[in-house]
Parts: C-alpha cells; structure tokens; sequence
C-alpha cells in the first residue's frame, strides 16, 4: 500500500456517495495548487493523466 493510499481511502470514505462534476473537482485542484504550490506539478499531472483517459495515444 502506497502512503497516498489512506489519503484516497478517506476520500472514498467521507465523500464517495457524493456526485461532482468536473468543473468542480478543477475548481478544488486549483485552490489546493494555491495554498500548496509545491504540489503543483503533481497536480498538473494527475489532471492530465484524468484528461487522457480516453486517448489510446496516452
């Protein structure tokens, strides 16, 4: 197990009944780059990797 892991337990446990959209999730990844902008290359990744979830080429 990964120690990001729990993070992504707590995560499905606390909220993982709930429907967002993508807009949002865009909106909460842009205010966590602003409070935590050392994350901002790993975030820039994961919103690309979910971007390109669907291209074959990726």
């Amino acid at each position: 197990m990964y120690f990001t892991d729990r993070g992504i337990e707590e995560l499905s446990t606390r909220r993982g009944e709930e429907t967002v959209t993508l807009d949002w999730l865009a909106d909460q990844l842009r205010t966590f780059v602003d409070l935590h902008p050392q994350y901002e290359d790993a975030v820039e990744e994961l919103a690309t990797h979910l971007a390109r979830l669907d291209d074959p080429d990726e």
